[in-house]
């Protein structure tokens, strides 16, 4: 009976599972190895071409050549997700802990004030960052009025107005798991912390961050990975002038006309994602094998 409940009974699951995730992703990777159409789109024909454009490019003599610019893109796309995480780590944590430690009612309102943004369409919330960062911005002006400085020149369409809007758009998702860490922490572990002449820095690397850690590194994930396929910044904030694998795959898809090559960044950017998710894994597996 039980054996029957765990095939009929999970079967609607694995049944959605498979038309919204597996066949989609079978699709995408089907297609990254098609050829590309003369008209756009693809064609069925087995081609390892959309995967080699990656790294190299036909030169005038129609051989190979070396083309690093889609490695630069991944890097810069990894390089501002990883920022990205670490200021969201360095800002959620004490964050979380203030809220952790205030009374229930006040508790309650402030992660309602964290999660209130979500309420907030994504695309007025980086919408309002080009109104703070752009020129007579709140920025410019508050500047000029205090006398520091007569004008400057935009804060837009860089890598650093990209991670204020990146931080800004997935700090959230960082804050609440640490909360829910944090939350659980005992207070009388800081107090026997402080009991044995720990001073605040002390007891923060050796109480609070072990026991908030899962947190942080659930949040990193959280944070991470949709880093990685962000589109909304790069194009508004980043004036499409530094491309990330997020815009990449839309260009390609949507004006490129290239859907093989398109899907052949997407597979690697579930490669990367992949290889993130796996290191947690056998980390967490590693842990408990020890313990």
């Amino acid at each position: 009976m039980r054996a029957d409940f765990r095939i009929w009974g999970l079967l609607p699951a694995w049944v959605i599972m498979g038309f919204t995730l597996i066949i989609p992703i079978g699709i995408v990777i089907a297609v990254s190895f098609a050829a590309r159409g003369a008209y756009g789109g693809f064609d069925w024909a087995l081609s390892g071409e959309p995967y080699v454009q990656i790294l190299y490019q036909v030169g005038w003599t129609d051989e190979l050549e070396f083309n690093p610019q889609y490695l630069y893109i991944i890097a810069r796309t990894l390089w501002l997700a990883a920022i990205t995480t670490l200021i969201c780590m360095a800002v959620s944590l004490p964050v979380a802990y203030y809220i952790a430690r205030q009374p229930r009612a006040v508790k309650a309102a402030l992660v309602y004030l964290v999660t209130l943004p979500f309420w907030v369409s994504m695309i007025v919330r980086v919408y309002a960052w080009l109104m703070i960062l752009g020129n007579d911005g709140v920025i410019e002006k508050a500047l000029v009025a205090t006398g520091l400085t007569s004008g400057i020149d935009s804060l837009l369409f860089n890598d650093g107005a990209m991670l204020v809007g990146m931080v800004y758009s997935y700090l959230p998702l960082m804050i609440l798991p640490v909360f829910a860490s944090v939350e659980k922490l005992d207070g009388a572990l800081i107090e026997a912390s402080h009991d044995l002449y720990a001073n605040r820095w002390v007891t923060l690397r050796r109480v609070i961050l072990p026991l908030a850690w899962p947190g942080l590194m659930a949040g990193a994930i959280l944070v991470f990975v949709p880093c990685l396929g962000a589109v909304l910044e790069p194009i508004l904030l980043g004036g499409g002038k530094q491309l990330l694998m997020g815009n990449l795959i839309q260009t390609q898809f949507g004006g490129g006309r290239n859907w093989p090559f398109g899907a052949a960044i997407a597979v690697v950017l579930m490669g990367l994602v992949m290889i993130v998710l796996m290191a947690r894994a056998l980390r967490d597996g590693g842990r408990h094998d020890a313990a």
